[in-house]
């Protein structure tokens, strides 16, 4: 069973599940339109995982808990309260709207994989109550239902995070396999430091302060010529 599981997680992780993750850059886009070059995304990377990494890992690990405690009614009120919390901490239209697309997109993806009442439940509750289904919560209440280890869910999530903004870099800047590869390869130990900084934070006491990327996000409709959604 542990083989299917990591097998499982890393098909959640996968940059091809169909969930529309390409299509963003989270106001990377906007950076590079001012200039942001190669040479300051690995740094950018850190103060991403930092911040917003930090941040969205709190909330995938409190989504995850929801369900990792055993048989129980859907704590529906708490779903909508943890989503409605980290919009809050979205200021960039853009970048909220893109991470709720991909956490509707992925919710709905993994439900159609099997029986999982849970993950439905999670997608009536949003649209009932108005309410949206965040991206970072979607993976860890998915990999709740699914019985993975928290902690390598959490790390899985950030590390495709971070591959999908190099991913989005590689289209706008000039940036090889070899270098993004190695860049990845470099940031491991970040993402292990992101994921273990939050293990203990609830989800209120969660901060990010990266106005940068928020600037972008909310740039970036301004501009004249766009690759990404967001």
């Amino acid at each position: 069973m542990k083989e299917l599981e990591h097998l499982r997680l890393l098909h959640l992780a996968d940059s091809a599940l169909p969930i529309g993750a390409l299509a963003h850059s989270f106001g990377l886009e906007s950076l590079v339109a001012q200039g942001f070059s190669t040479r300051e995304l690995p740094e950018f990377l850190r103060g991403y995982l930092e911040e917003a990494g930090t941040v969205e890992a709190a909330f995938c690990r409190e989504a995850f808990r929801l369900v990792s405690t055993g048989p129980r009614s859907f704590p529906a009120a708490r779903w909508i309260e943890i989503n409605d919390r980290l919009s809050a901490l979205k200021p960039a239209r853009e970048s909220r709207t893109g991470s709720a697309s991909l956490g509707q997109n992925f919710l709905t993806a993994v439900a159609g994989l099997g029986e999982f009442p849970v993950l439905m439940e999670a997608l009536h509750t949003a649209k009932n109550s108005a309410s949206v289904c965040h991206h970072s919560p979607a993976f860890g209440l998915a990999a709740g239902v699914l019985g993975l280890d928290e902690d390598r869910a959490t790390l899985a999530y950030l590390h495709q995070s971070v591959a999908g903004l190099v991913s989005a870099c590689q289209r706008l800047l000039p940036l090889g396999q070899s270098a993004a590869t190695r860049i990845l390869w470099d940031i491991k130990p970040a993402i292990i430091e992101a994921a273990k900084r939050n293990a203990e934070c609830p989800a209120e006491d969660a901060r990010c302060f990266m106005p940068l990327l928020d600037w972008g996000g909310m740039e970036h409709p301004a501009l004249t010529t766009r690759l990404f959604v967001s």
